[in-house]
């Protein structure tokens, strides 16, 4: 071996492996955006002192952060996927949304892991045509909002929050988590964060949307065609369906929802629903099925009046977010198996039947779609609705106290 040799193969031996950065790619730009700008801002949040207790101002805050940067105008040969080189990001209200994660029991570490992979897309739009997405490991819930939804949730986050702190989070209002609004060629998109209803890991066979009104209450034959419709109040009556959970639990439920639901009212908010998604225990999927794709239900609603007088952040290279070591931990793998009970990190919605009942099933049940308000525009609808159907019809459009009332009693029906 000559000398020349050895030397090769010392520097051979002594090469370095560079640190990759990580990669943000998404079938579609708005998503790798997305999935950036969360990661970036859990990192900056890492270096912010979190006040013991949030001041009025921190509910008018928000961050911006601009990217102009050819770097990232690069594109993967293979899928086509890219990252544009110009975008915007802002995230509304940080502190406060950082606040509610940790009352609900997330770690920052592990929302930025769950939503900084390619999410899934949902099998159809909300009401309002939002767009719904759903992360990939199922936790969590993205639904795209107009300027109308931010404005509502600017107007409830201070309100919220504090119904969340008197009552230790233990609410079946929806859980929100973050909300942020991303500009991709001059094109705005306000997405919000919540935690899926439903379970990762169990499959939900049955699904009602029940809001104790009669009227026009019927899932519709489009609906019922889907692999997993939503059924409503008069489906639910007609199937003679019940969820058993024994009176000590429906004690316990309806305590949380009644205290909820005049939450709600005292905002003057109504058309609210209670979601009610059924796992069947003693049901055996068929091999390779993912019924679990669909197994998600959020609010449809969060918030919009735009203020353009905060500081905006240039970010002039790629530093926006972290570089990933080549050893270094991957995020946590796929939620633990059901052993039969309910994992109370991350089903938070799920209660057991009753012990011995007539069916052996798991219940999710939450509050969604809260974000409306009873201005004019419902108003009207309640005088349309009242001529059509009459005076003594039970029409969901009503005023908030009554719609709270006429709730309360048909749930509390609906729960044995």
């Amino acid at each position: 071996m000559t000398s020349h040799q050895t030397v090769q193969e010392k520097q051979k031996s002594l090469k370095v492996k560079k640190a990759k950065r990580k990669l943000f790619r998404a079938n579609e730009p708005l998503l790798s955006v997305f999935m950036w700008g969360i990661n970036h801002s859990v990192m900056e949040l890492n270096h912010v002192t979190i006040p013991v207790m949030l001041m009025p101002d921190d509910f008018k805050a928000y961050t911006k952060v601009r990217v102009d940067n050819h770097l990232y105008n690069n594109v993967d040969l293979e899928t086509g996927e890219n990252m544009p080189s110009h975008f915007k990001i802002k995230e509304y209200c940080p502190i406060v949304f950082r606040n509610l994660r940790e009352r609900f029991g997330i770690d920052d570490q592990d929302y930025m892991n769950s939503l900084t992979k390619q999410p899934q897309g949902m099998d159809s739009p909300g009401r309002s045509g939002a767009r719904m997405l759903l992360s990939h490991d199922k936790r969590y819930f993205i639904k795209t909002l107009v300027s109308e939804e931010v404005e509502q949730m600017h107007h409830l986050l201070k309100q919220y929050h504090q119904h969340i702190v008197e009552c230790h989070a233990n609410t079946m209002l929806p859980h929100y988590l973050g909300m942020y609004r991303i500009t991709v060629n001059d094109v705005e998109t306000y997405l919000c964060v919540m935690r899926n209803v439903f379970s990762p890991r169990l499959p939900i066979h049955k699904k009602y949307d029940l809001k104790g009104s009669t009227v026009d209450r019927c899932a519709s034959d489009k609906e019922k065609a889907k692999e997993l419709p939503t059924f409503k109040d008069n489906d639910f009556l007609e199937d003679e369906a019940k969820v058993n959970i024994g009176a000590e639990e429906k004690a316990e439920l309806m305590n949380k929802l009644t205290r909820d639901v005049n939450f709600l009212a005292s905002l003057h908010l109504m058309d609210y629903s209670l979601i009610v998604g059924i796992h069947d225990c003693d049901r055996i999927e068929p091999e390779g099925s993912d019924i679990n794709a669909q197994n998600s239900e959020s609010d449809g609603e969060p918030v919009s009046g735009e203020d353009e007088n905060g500081l905006e952040e240039q970010v002039p290279d790629i530093g926006g977010f972290a570089p990933t070591p080549p050893d270094s931990p991957q995020p946590y793998g796929p939620v633990p198996a059901f052993n039969g009970d309910i994992d109370p990190n991350i089903e938070k919605f799920g209660v057991k039947s009753l012990e011995g009942g007539p069916k052996k099933e798991i219940y999710f049940l939450a509050l969604i779609d809260i974000l409306t308000r009873y201005g004019m525009k419902k108003r009207t609808a309640l005088a349309a609705k009242t001529m059509k159907h009459g005076v003594g019809a039970e029409i969901s459009t009503v005023h908030p106290d009554q719609y709270a009332k006429r709730f309360l009693e048909f749930i509390d029906k609906c729960i044995a």
